[in-house]
């Protein structure tokens, strides 16, 4: 009975501190559901639809290479396809789009495909395809569907069967795109022997995908397959971890993780807080009974399980708010990662591990939060305990050379001596607010740092309109086709050769870019932000490639060419390049040109447009039969804001709540505990004359000097926090500059403000209704 008049009495604190708790529950069941989920639905995805575990690309390999590469040790089945990339011409859709074409896997082939409406193409109908949910979606099409493809030079026309997914493409991104642009590209399946007689690939493949035995070696078995795919022109076997779509996935669960990491002991450390402040004010308060209680034969333990059991009730209340707010959010971010990631299907867990997990860590916290208090009288013998705490003794500040030298107002004073007696509680409250204000800069500092990846990368590295990719190396004199292409102002040329670049044991599989001095529409930064041009021997490393190769300015590294006659050698690092987007390695064309050994030839060329005849030139790609893939920088820079708005929008959604929480209840029970010690004295003043406005001005002084001295600190740990998720969020596809600007930390501060005002407001009415004669008999 005790614990309910307890807990209905101070219901408004205990609920504050039930809040705190559930935001704790609702992000590590986020988090840790969340991640449990995506892992779920990939690992069940891959082995229903049988997803490869290692890929090769060549020029053209015959199929009789098959069995051979079948009897590597370590390999269970091995399936040659067929893979081009095809321009588009789509109605209402000025630029050109691009389909990558892709063999149909067979029944129990390998990235078998997950129909989602239709059915899979007749072999003996060679113009019809599959093509993929987000690309059906963005066109409307659907079973019957026509639409035109430049295959090998010649305009066809495929029938739409069908629509699917595939666990190859569950993030769907085109050749040099940086984000996922389902308008622009698509996959479409087509029986081999169609793609085979459109590409005269009658008995050859230019693609294998491997399924490996449990417990063998990927390294190993790519070793061993890039070495029968080399006379072929082979461009090096890849594991599954460094394919495109797992790789992205893989990045997300990384910055998952990461945040789970995070956020979750913050708002649990706060709890911590907030528990010991109200039980600590509590038990100091029924120190008489409790030691009433002792005398009358109630043992520390029995004493020590009701005030636990307070807390346990507060936990319980917020590990069920927090079971169904992580819940209800962990569905809505299902259905988010719907939109970006194909799955069959996408339920967020309902796992009970993560639940368990949760409801453990938060009673851990509440408990280690209770012991101190509890400790303090429990055990004290019962005469001591029924003895009256010694009165509080307030000392002069300095000896008063204070208000003498400052002429501080006495009002000021009273607030000074308050927050001085119990310098532990004050420093809780000031630990707790600036917590809140941490929250709120680690969420808020990523607007700016996206702006400064979209300057640097779209508008001071990236420079040019178009960027045009072949479908296999020309000669450079494709370079002043280009340049005589309606709307063409200028023109530059490329050359994308895959390399492996080691240095010790550290080895990445990257693009090396050729690129010639003087050109600018495509520029390389220093560290500093300084334009570099590509040096005439050696190779510029991006930062983050550097980082993972060990690798400074003037040491040497090994290139192997992975095309060509694959030939080997080592090169000097002459310079570090700043970039935010994958790895990279830059060097001069001629340089490039001369070590492959095949004379003056590009793979592509950046493009600048003149604006109003930027329609012809997508009509004028759109007949090239030697395109291959054509990516546009504002479309790319289109998608990129969109989808980061969104996910910003939602994620400063959540932490603003959940930093307003924070601090609303970090000052209510500050504000609470305050008033229940000082009752007394407050109605004494109101006895004296004081007017309400003026007592209560004491109150939200002592609030005031909390909230404001705690914002620098919370600055600080916000930045350390910020940095935090920058690691977890950094991995080779991309990195994350931290830029925090004096903005973040106003907006931050404002938000705390708020919800502090807000609580304090709650805490007037009960200063308003003070009765002066039962406050000054009374204990509060």
């Amino acid at each position: 009975m005790k614990l309910l008049r307890d807990l209905r009495r101070l219901w408004a604190q205990a609920l504050a501190i039930a809040l705190v708790m559930a935001a704790g529950v609702a992000t590590l069941v986020l988090g840790v559901g969340a991640v449990d989920s995506l892992e779920r639905t990939r690992d069940a995805y891959y082995e229903a639809n049988r997803f490869a575990d290692v890929f090769a690309t060549a020029t053209r390999a015959p199929r009789t290479l098959l069995p051979r590469i079948e009897s590597i040790d370590g390999v269970l089945e091995a399936e040659g396809r067929i893979r081009r990339i095809a321009l588009l011409d789509m109605p209402g859709m000025a630029e050109p789009g691009s389909l990558l074409l892709v063999s149909l896997p067979g029944a129990d082939g390998l990235n078998r495909l997950h129909l989602r409406e239709g059915r899979l193409p007749d072999p003996r109908h060679a113009d019809e395809a599959v093509v993929s949910q987000g690309f059906a979606a963005s066109h409307a099409l659907g079973p019957g569907s026509r639409m035109g493809v430049l295959m090998n030079g010649r305009m066809r026309e495929l029938r739409v069967t069908g629509v699917a997914i595939s666990p190859e493409f569950v993030y769907a991104l085109g050749p040099g795109d940086m984000m996922p642009d389902p308008r622009r590209f698509g996959i479409a399946w087509l029986p081999d022997e169609s793609l085979a007689a459109a590409y005269d690939f009658r008995g050859a493949f230019d693609d294998v995908a491997l399924n490996l035995a449990p417990g063998a070696s990927p390294a190993t078995v790519m070793e061993r397959l890039d070495a029968i795919l080399a006379p072929y022109g082979g461009t090096g076997a890849t594991g599954r971890k460094d394919q495109v779509s797992h790789a992205f996935l893989d990045a997300e669960l990384t910055q998952l993780r990461g945040m789970s990491r995070v956020l979750p002991p913050i708002f649990l450390l706060v709890a911590a807080f907030l528990v010991n402040m109200t039980l600590g004010r509590l038990v100091t308060l029924e120190r008489e009974q409790i030691g009433l209680l002792k005398a009358l034969g109630y043992g520390p333990w029995a004493i020590a399980r009701h005030y636990v059991g307070f807390v346990l009730a507060i936990a319980a209340v917020g590990i069920l708010l927090g079971w169904v707010a992580g819940a209800w959010m962990g569905v809505g971010l299902a259905r988010l990662y719907v939109r970006f990631f194909d799955f069959p299907n996408l339920v967020f867990s309902r796992n009970p591990e993560p639940y368990a997990i949760a409801a453990l860590v938060t009673v851990g916290a509440a408990v280690a939060g209770a012991i101190d208090a509890v400790r303090r009288v429990a055990w004290l013998p019962p005469a001591v305990a029924m003895s009256p705490p010694a009165p509080v003794r307030y000392r002069r500040l300095w000896g008063g050379a204070a208000e003498r030298l400052l002429r501080i107002r006495q009002s000021t004073v009273m607030i000074a001596r308050h927050l001085l007696r119990w310098p532990l509680r004050t420093a809780s409250g000031v630990l707790g607010m600036s917590l809140a204000v941490a929250v709120l800069v680690g969420s808020l500092w990523s607007t700016g740092s996206i702006e400064k990846m979209i300057d640097l990368t779209f508008d001071r590295a990236e420079r040019q309109d178009a960027m045009l990719t072949f479908a296999e190396p020309r000669p450079m004199a494709a370079l002043f086709d280009i340049r005589r292409m309606p709307g063409v102002l200028r023109a530059e040329p490329v050359r994308i050769a895959s390399v492996r670049l080691s240095h010790g044991p550290r080895e990445r599989q990257v693009a090396l870019i050729g690129s010639r001095s003087g050109d600018d529409l495509s520029r390389l930064l220093d560290i500093r932000e300084r334009p570099m041009a590509p040096p005439d021997a050696g190779v510029v490393l991006s930062e983050a490639l550097a980082d993972l190769l060990g690798v400074e300015p003037g040491d040497r590294v090994r290139v192997d060419v992975l095309e060509g006659d694959r030939r080997s050698f080592e090169m000097p690092v002459s310079g570090v390049s700043l970039g935010y987007l994958g790895l990279s390695a830059a060097i001069a064309l001629p340089t490039l040109n001369g070590l492959l050994g095949e004379g003056p030839r590009i793979t592509g060329t950046r493009v600048q447009l003149d604006p109003a005849r930027a329609d012809d030139f997508f009509a004028a790609v759109k007949a090239t039969p030697q395109a291959g893939f054509v990516m546009l920088l504002d479309r790319t820079l289109r998608r990129f804001r969109e989808t980061m708005a969104q996910n910003i929008t939602i994620q400063i959604t959540v932490y603003l709540t959940l930093a307003a929480i924070i601090a609303f209840g970090v000052v209510y029970n500050f504000a609470r505990i305050s008033l229940s010690e000082q009752g007394r004295e407050l109605a004494s003043l109101r006895v004296l004359g004081f007017t309400r406005g003026e007592v209560a001005a004491i109150l939200y002084g002592e609030i005031a000097a909390v909230v404001l001295v705690a914002q620098p600190l919370g600055w600080l740990i916000g930045t350390g926090f910020a940095m935090a998720v920058v690691r977890a969020f950094s991995s080779e596809l991309y990195r994350v500059p931290l830029v925090i600007n004096s903005g973040v930390y106003a907006v931050a501060s404002l938000v705390a403000l708020a919800a502090a005002l807000a609580s304090a407001l709650l805490v007037r009415g009960r200063i308003d209704r003070l009765d002066l004669i039962e406050v000054l008999k009374t204990r509060e």
